[in-house]
């Protein structure tokens, strides 16, 4: 049995996977947190969440690195932790900082840095000759104005330090630029409290389908499990609507999007203990990396992977924070592909129905997941406001996408917001 530090969470469906995947591989767990009622406000009610099942619960400054450290010493002294993991973005370079301390399994911390910051990883991606797209990064207007001129409308807007597609916007010109520009610089603080970077990250905007390279990296060999498929919507957003594993794409185009995720990852160093999400765009001109996530997919991508290859990837995950070497060995799960599909709330207001219970019992759905009526909704600017999901299987091929699209029909169908 080993014992983790588990360094905050998500709050989503990952803040459950990961402690399933602790208690499941036969560990156990102590959770470091600075504020435990982020997470139980969003247990279902009358349910404990699953972060409950820590060994030891512990609040301290998880913001404060410097801090930190040397508490976490201390504690380590007392536990005798085996490994240092998170699955929230926000604390991976903290994370990373901390197993570097203890002498624990980790990526070095550089290279989670630069990974968990978008400007930087464009900067290590360009000098390594990776392809990604023309991008500039400033902090004053005029400096912003002059580089988008450069670059050419249409462009991409982006916050360098935040995740789930937060105010990374299409712009079509000056005027739109202002408005995103000025919606960042009211958004100085993250959901955690952390200070984020004034900078923004203007990049080319590309053309083409967007697909993600999930992969399992130990020492120093990457492993490509496979290539998953995106919907986007949500004009000028981002918004991710659907997943599909594995992605319906020719050989050639998985096998190029795979060797471009490669080399990003060996450019940034993410050759051990990491489990990487790469998200890559299949131009006209080739692929383009769009950002690369040292930890697992979100929005239940790994479950998707779970339900057609039998790999649990965030049980790999676990394994790699260990320093051990993760079971990838797939199995015949009677599944040919997987997908998802996300209810976008399109208008604010108050959520009066939802009607899919029906849904529940039909053979090839595998979840579903609705929000409950009486709830205040917003109109979605990022992934952060999803109504619900709906997960499909496919036996005999790479149908999942089409059926999951015919039951999210079904459901907007009984949705009514007022």
């Amino acid at each position: 049995m080993a014992h983790l530090l588990v360094v905050e969470s998500w709050v989503g469906s990952m803040s459950r996977l990961l402690p399933r995947a602790i208690r499941e591989g036969g560990h156990e767990f102590t959770f470091l947190t600075r504020d435990l009622h982020h997470y139980l406000r969003s247990a279902p009610e009358g349910a404990a969440h699953p972060l409950l099942g820590a060994r030891n619960i512990i609040t301290a400054d998880t913001n404060d690195t410097g801090a930190l450290l040397p508490h976490v010493e201390r504690l380590h002294a007392a536990f005798g932790f085996d490994g240092v993991i998170t699955s929230c973005d926000y604390y991976l370079p903290t994370v990373a900082r901390t197993a570097g301390r203890l002498g624990l399994p980790s990526p070095s911390p550089e290279a989670v840095g630069n990974a968990c910051r978008k400007d930087a990883t464009r900067r290590v991606l360009a000098d390594a000759g990776v392809p990604g797209p023309r991008f500039a990064v400033h902090e004053e207007w005029a400096d912003i104005a002059r580089a988008a001129r450069e670059i050419g409308y249409p462009l991409v807007v982006k916050p360098v330090d935040l995740c789930a597609g937060m105010y990374v916007r299409r712009v079509d010109d000056e005027g739109q630029l202002a408005v995103v520009v000025r919606a960042l610089a009211d958004f100085p603080v993250n959901a955690r409290g952390q200070r984020r970077a004034p900078v923004v990250l203007l990049e080319e905007h590309l053309d083409g389908p967007e697909v993600s390279v999930e992969t399992v990296s130990h020492a120093g060999a990457v492993h490509v499990l496979g290539v998953t498929d995106k919907s986007v919507g949500g004009a000028p957003g981002f918004i991710e609507t659907g997943h599909m594993f594995p992605a319906a794409l020719p050989a050639a185009d998985a096998e190029a999007a795979e060797q471009t995720a490669l080399g990003a990852l060996k450019a940034l160093g993410l050759t051990d203990c990491v489990v990487a999400h790469t998200e890559i765009k299949l131009t006209a001109a080739g692929p383009r990396v769009v950002e690369v996530n040292p930890r697992p997919a979100g929005n239940r991508i790994t479950e998707l992977i779970r339900h057609v290859t039998g790999i649990d990837l965030v049980a790999a995950f676990v394994e790699v924070s260990l320093g051990r070497a993760p079971d990838l060995r797939r199995t015949d799960t009677g599944l040919r592909s997987a997908a998802i599909g996300f209810l976008v709330p399109e208008t604010a207001g108050t959520l009066e129905a939802l009607d899919g219970g029906h849904l529940r019992t039909v053979p090839d759905v595998l979840e579903m997941q609705l929000a409950e009526p009486g709830g205040q909704v917003k109109a979605a600017g990022s992934n952060n406001e999803y109504l619900g999901h709906v997960m499909v299987g496919d036996a005999d091929g790479l149908g999942a996408r089409d059926r999951v699209e015919v039951l999210l029909g079904e459901l907007r169908s009984g949705l009514v917001i007022r």
